[in-house]
């Protein structure tokens, strides 16, 4: 079971670069790093851990702090 956990683990993080959007891209990128995180717990590795910790920030920063989700039209018309 925890070995097919890392090869969904690859598969989400491989397919990723396959999407065009950068925002999909990076969605999938969080998705295999959270299932990395899961492997890397069962298997009691801090470096599988540590590693995609990281790659989840990355990912989740320059999806979601760098580009906004933009203001719903009413919300957006009630401030002009």
């Amino acid at each position: 079971m925890t070995q097919m956990l890392g090869w969904l683990a690859t598969a989400v993080f491989v397919g990723s670069y396959f999407f065009k959007k950068p925002t999909a891209l990076r969605a999938m990128q969080m998705a295999g790093s959270v299932l990395w995180i899961v492997y890397g717990v069962l298997i009691e590795a801090m470096p599988v851990i540590a590693a995609n910790v990281l790659v989840f920030a990355a990912a989740a920063w320059t999806c979601f702090a760098r580009n906004p989700p933009a203001a719903a039209p009413a919300a957006a018309a009630q401030t002009e």
